[in-house]
């Protein structure tokens, strides 16, 4: 017996070194990451943006294979089953303030949505088979996170862009559902991607009330692929995920002034992080603070990061990173990190922002600000306009393309219009500063594919080269209202159709920040992005159409009055067919016996009233009593008290 308990302890002891052994090998040499990530910026309309990342990496196939500890199943099935070489999914609700929040930044520039769902997808099969993958893709994730996303399977919602969303992709698919709500029942699917899904680590702050009450919030999913590239086999698979919302903390007035907002993570979530996600590589929080903002606030005698005296943290930040090669040299924006590896729940992480001194700033918008709006009136014609203004940065921004003679603005427009909104190509005009510009002049490129009539919407991608010095610019086009089946009208009809958001991008124009961090083994996935240059995207609005409807009430009538008369008839029929006439008869007989001298008195008095001689009843008359009922009664008695009354009030 002592023996074995002994073999037993040894067998235990040598298990648990081996475990230990394996997993530090398996950390040394196992390629799957996840990390976690937070951004807090405050902004200048007394508002604070935060942006959750997260990002999920697996090793090729070929070299690590088909079992996986942190990246997701689903999306790795998803990825070999319809052969996705990028791909991305945006839930949002609200819409970016281009004016108070910027959108020249790369956090502005690739997480500013379109309210509803936006999906687009590049495939790597061939052109034939695109369509078919992009149906089964969008039935997937309708699925996967309980939307209407399926509704993207017909040709009449979705697109394929040429060059102005993104360049060298023939085989790109586009849609978006601009009135598709967005809830909880999304959010939900989405945070059981990750390993910790909302138990621990960052996502644990993601209070659905605190996040759905928000001015602005959009969860994305982000996924690139080089299963199929073979110049790209080592990259294997990136899944990113980033939650954006806008809120606003509670404000506070001192002495007349009205400061902006002290906030922290417990004041905007309802809860602290109790440490990092365990299978998370790393797990950082981030304040960034804008260039215009530093400018303002900084202290004139001291050009140190920590000299800035018009605000405090609650915690110490671990590391500074200032913003290098800044687009505006003298407004270089800072980035504090701090690190929750060595919180727990005994120490929790609440990061606290205090405001010392009032302080105004402005964010860094796009070259130009972009409106969308609709001209005419009427059911039966109209016109989109496109508005394009200046902004104060549009002096001061690099200009490309320079000429002795002009400095030319280039402008990308995307827009894609249901079928039955019948735009009139041709008819495009554009105005600089009020003049009419010619078509040679203000347009360099053009593409144009015309909506066909329940098959497919139209798609116009335009490329504007406009004068570097402009104040306004404006865009129309005409169209036609058109006509649908009684079938095609959605349940509030009455309530207008969505045109998409368009897309304006500028392509001479890249946004990028490059920090210099102070310690080059600590690398962050969300800088890294930040220090990639991406193009620069703004949404435009979406734009409700009233269409033509018919009476819906008219089948509603129809089918009313139908069935009233089919009831009437079928009731009548129904009646007469089970009445039997002898049962009847000995109902009556047996009524008259039950009912005693009180009918016969009765039948007495109305004789008398009527002038006739009184018959008594007999057996085989027992078919005229029935007139004599309750309802003969009452009109007799009724009738004598009329009398009556009319003979003491006339008396």
């Amino acid at each position: 017996m002592a023996r074995l308990l002994s073999i037993f302890v040894l067998l235990v002891f040598v298990l648990h070194v081996a475990s230990e052994s394996t997993g530090e090998v398996v950390e040394q040499i196992d390629g799957e990451e996840f990390t976690e990530e937070l951004l807090f910026r405050p902004l200048p309309d007394r508002k604070v943006l935060s942006h959750f990342h997260f990002e999920s990496r697996v090793p090729p196939t070929n070299s690590y294979g088909h079992h996986h500890r942190l990246f997701p199943k689903a999306i790795y099935q998803l990825v070999h089953k319809y052969r996705i070489r990028e791909m991305e999914l945006s839930f949002t609700q609200g819409r970016w303030n281009y004016e108070s929040w910027g959108g020249f930044d790369p956090v502005s520039s690739s997480n500013a949505k379109p309210p509803g769902v936006e999906l687009w997808a590049v495939f790597d099969v061939s052109p034939d088979q695109v369509d078919a993958s992009w149906k089964n893709l969008t039935h997937t994730l309708s699925g996967l996170f309980c939307a209407s996303i399926n509704f993207l399977e017909s040709s009449t919602t979705y697109s394929a862009p040429d060059w102005s969303f993104q360049p060298l992709s023939s085989n790109l698919r586009y849609g978006s559902l601009p009135r598709e709500a967005v809830c909880t029942e999304n959010l939900t699917p989405w945070l059981k991607l990750l390993p910790c899904r909302d138990k621990s680590g960052l996502s644990s702050l993601m209070d659905r009330p605190s996040i759905y009450r928000g001015f602005y919030h959009s969860q994305r999913l982000h996924l690139t692929s080089g299963e199929f590239d073979p110049m790209a086999s080592d990259h294997g698979i990136a899944l990113e995920q980033t939650l954006t919302v806008v809120l606003q903390p509670d404000a506070l007035e001192t002495r007349g002034r009205k400061l902006q907002p002290n906030w922290s993570m417990s004041s905007l979530f309802g809860k602290t992080v109790d440490g990092k996600c365990a299978l998370a590589k790393s797990s950082n929080v981030y304040v960034q603070l804008e260039g215009s903002l530093v400018h303002n606030m900084k202290d004139k005698g001291d050009e140190g990061l920590g000299s800035i005296s018009n605000f405090e943290f609650s915690v110490s930040p671990d590391r500074i990173m200032k913003e290098v090669n800044s687009f505006h040299r003298e407004h270089s924006s800072i980035l504090y990190g701090f690190s929750i590896k060595d919180h727990h729940n005994s120490k929790p992480f609440d990061l606290g922002f205090k405001w010392n001194l009032p302080v105004t700033w402005s964010c860094v918008k796009a070259p130009l600000r972009v409106s969308r709006f609709l001209m005419g009136s009427g059911n039966e014609r109209g016109a989109i306009a496109l508005s394009l203004q200046s902004t104060e940065w549009s002096q001061s921004l690099p200009k490309v393309d320079h000429n002795e003679e002009k400095c030319r603005l280039k402008v990308d427009v995307f827009q894609v219009v249901p079928w039955y909104i019948k735009v009139y190509y041709h008819t495009a005009k554009v105005y600089v500063d009020g003049v009419p510009q010619s078509f040679g002049d203000a347009i360099e490129k053009l593409s144009v594919s015309p909506s066909e009539d329940k098959v497919s919407p139209g798609v116009m991608e335009m490329s504007l080269k406009l004068p570097c010095d402009l104040k306004s610019a404006s865009l129309t086009l005409e169209f036609d209202k058109g006509f649908l089946h009684i079938d095609e009208y959605p349940p509030d009809a009455n309530q207008g159709f969505d045109i998409p958001s368009a897309i304006i991008s500028y392509p001479d124009f890249q946004t990028c920040m490059q920090y210099k961090q102070d310690n080059a083994s600590i690398k962050s996935p969300m800088v890294s992005k930040m220090q990639e240059k991406r193009k620069i995207l703004s949404y435009t609005e979406v734009l409700l159409v009233p269409l033509t409807t018919p009476d819906f009430s008219m089948p509603y009538n129809v089918i009313t009055i139908t069935c009233t008369v089919f009831a009437l008839y079928f009731g009548s029929l129904m009646n007469a067919l089970r009445r039997r006439v002898g049962e009847e008869e000995r109902l009556l007989k047996e009524k008259d016996k039950k009912s005693g001298k009180l009918p016969l008195l009765f039948s007495k008095l109305s004789a008398k009233l009527r002038g006739k001689p009184w018959d008594p009843p007999s057996s085989s008359s027992s078919s005229s009593s029935k007139f004599i009922s309750s309802k003969v009664v009452l009109k007799i008695v009724l009738i004598a008290a009329i009398a009556f009354g009319w003979q003491y009030y006339s008396g």
